[in-house]
């Protein structure tokens, strides 16, 4: 799987630098289908078209709740965060990810935005255990020195992705935030970004808890590689229409 991808990557920065009409493009599709994805997984109930309508007609959809909408403009909000920190040559801080915390709920948990939580956290029918409170000071300081130092490759945004939901700072958000963030690092390293959708749901939270209690990595870099592979397969399909669709050159008289 590994090969596979370095092959694929090859292929796509072959194809650099993209044409900027491709990169819109693209980034819209991934607008949306990122703050679906991401939010569906906890359980907002937007469509993927839904979703769409928020974002690009800035309307409500009648029936939804309005915590649903408010976490989807958050998620767009921290999105746009994320490209921006992608395009900056400096290390990443702990400061950045609770600013990234702080777009994520910022509308619909505008209290709890940025704050590490108070309360011991849980997830129901699971076996994983959180930090105390107490504890996430100095954790959050030595992940922080980590990244801050780490590499920006796959693995990295893979265990940035895992040690973040492992400490699970914030009372909320903690998921959307740790996503984003493996997606920065991607970003940064010329990667397309990851979706996680809530088809892949049940895979997901059973990678990580193999991972989080039994120290099992194979299930969760096997599901993340899978999807890092799909995302690639994506991005190349939309370049080659695209270089169909673009015209052709005058024939050379011989």
């Amino acid at each position: 799987m590994r090969e596979d991808i370095e092959n694929k990557k090859q292929l796509l920065d072959e194809r650099r630098p993209l044409a900027p009409g491709t990169v819109a493009q693209l980034d819209a599709w991934y607008d949306v289908e990122l703050t679906y994805s991401s939010n569906a997984i906890e359980g907002n109930t937007l469509t993927r078209s839904e979703t769409a309508i928020v974002l690009e007609k800035g309307i409500t959809v009648r029936g939804k709740p309005l915590k649903d909408h408010l976490e989807a403009a958050d998620h767009k909000d921290a999105l746009d965060y994320v490209r921006a920190l992608a395009s900056r040559d400096e290390p990443l801080r702990e400061t950045d990810i609770r600013e990234l915390h702080k777009l994520v709920v910022g509308r619909s948990l505008p209290k709890e935005a940025g704050r590490s939580a108070t309360v011991q956290r849980f997830i129901q029918g699971s076996r994983v255990s959180f930090p105390a409170p107490a504890e996430l000071s100095p954790l959050m300081g030595e992940f922080a020195d980590w990244l801050g130092q780490a590499p920006m490759t796959p693995e990295t945004a893979f265990e940035a992705h895992a040690q973040l939901v492992g400490i699970h700072p914030f009372t909320d958000g903690n998921g959307r935030t740790a996503r984003l963030l493996m997606n920065l690092v991607l970003l940064r390293d010329g990667w397309p970004p990851v979706i996680i959708g809530p088809e892949h749901r049940p895979d997901y939270l059973d990678a990580l808890e193999a991972r989080q209690i039994n120290d099992d990595t194979t299930p969760y870099n096997s599901f993340m590689e899978d999807r890092l592979s799909e995302s690639l397969d994506r991005y190349l399909e939309a370049l080659s229409k695209e270089l169909e669709a673009r015209p052709a050159g005058p024939t050379r008289k011989p």
